[in-house]
C-alpha cells in the first residue's frame, strides 16, 4: 500500500490519541475512588447488620426481663397472701407450718429471679453499647460512603470529559486520513489492542521497541517515502522521520 509520507505522518498523533483512550479507559475500569465506595459500602452493611443484631438481642432480654419480673410479682404475691393468712390468726398450726415452709420456698424463688433480672439487667447494658456503637459505625460509613461516592463520581466525570475530548480529537485527526490507510490502521490497531502504528526512532520501533536488524532496516531505508512500511515484530505500520536514524 502507498500513502503520501506526510499523510502517514498523520497516523502518529492517531496513535497519541489512541493511547490516552486506552489508558482512559483502563482508569475508568481501575478507579481507586470506585473501590473505595465499594469498602464504604460494605462496612455500611456490617455495622447495618450488628445494629440488627444488637436490636434484636435488646428485644430479647427486654422481654426476657419483663417476664421474670413478671414472676417475682407473682412470688411477692403469693408471699403476701401467704403472709396475711399466717397473720390474721384463722390458720390452724398445722396450716401455719406449711404457710411458713412455703414462704421460705419462695423467698429463695424470689432472690433467685431478682439475682436473674440482675444478670439480664447487665446483659441489657452490654447489648445497649453494642447498639449504640453499631448505630454510631454505620452513620460513620454512610458519611464515608457518601464521600466516597462524590470522589467516584467526580473521577469519573473527569474520565467521561477527558474521552470526549480524546475521541473528539481523534475524529479530527482521522478525517485527515485517507480511507484505505485508516482501515489498515484500525485493523492493526484492534488486533495490538493499543495502536495500529508506531513511530521508528533511532531504528527502534516505537509500538514494540525492537531495534531493526540488518535486513529489516535496509528493507525500510530503500523503500519509497510513499510506501506503507510494516514492523515485521509487532505488525504496525512504522512511520518514518528525521529521528529514524535511516
Amino acid at each position: 500500500m502507498k500513502a503520501d509520507h506526510f499523510e502517514q505522518q498523520k497516523l502518529l498523533a492517531l496513535a497519541d490519541e489512541d493511547v490516552a483512550l486506552t489508558q482512559l479507559a483502563h482508569r475508568r475500569r481501575t478507579l481507586p475512588e470506585v473501590a473505595a465506595v465499594e469498602a464504604a459500602a460494605e462496612a455500611e452493611r456490617a455495622f447495618a447488620e450488628a445494629e440488627v443484631r444488637a436490636e434484636t438481642e435488646v428485644r430479647d432480654l427486654d422481654r426476657e426481663q419483663k417476664r421474670l419480673e413478671a414472676d417475682v410479682d407473682a412470688v411477692r404475691q403469693r408471699a403476701a397472701r401467704d403472709q396475711a393468712r399466717i397473720d390474721s390468726g384463722g390458720a390452724t398450726a398445722k396450716e401455719i407450718t406449711s404457710l411458713q415452709s412455703e414462704l421460705q420456698s419462695l423467698s429463695r424463688r424470689q432472690s433467685d429471679l431478682e439475682d436473674q433480672v440482675l444478670e439480664l439487667m447487665e446483659r441489657r447494658e452490654t447489648a445497649d453499647a453494642a447498639l449504640v456503637a453499631a448505630q454510631t459505625g454505620r452513620s460513620s460509613a454512610l458519611a464515608d460512603r457518601e464521600r466516597a461516592e462524590q470522589l467516584r463520581d467526580d473521577a469519573l466525570a473527569d474520565v467521561t470529559d477527558s474521552t470526549s475530548r480524546h475521541e473528539a480529537a481523534r475524529a479530527e485527526v482521522a478525517g485527515g486520513v485517507s480511507a484505505p490507510l485508516l482501515a489498515l490502521y484500525d485493523r492493526i490497531r484492534t488486533q495490538t489492542g493499543t495502536t495500529g502504528a508506531a513511530m521508528l526512532k533511532a531504528r527502534q520501533c516505537q509500538g514494540c521497541r525492537i531495534e531493526l536488524n540488518g535486513r529489516e532496516l535496509a528493507a525500510v531505508r530503500n523503500a519509497d517515502p510513499h510506501e506503507v512500511v510494516r514492523c515485521e515484530n509487532c505488525n504496525r505500520i512504522l512511520v518514518r522521520t528525521a529521528e529514524s536514524g535511516l
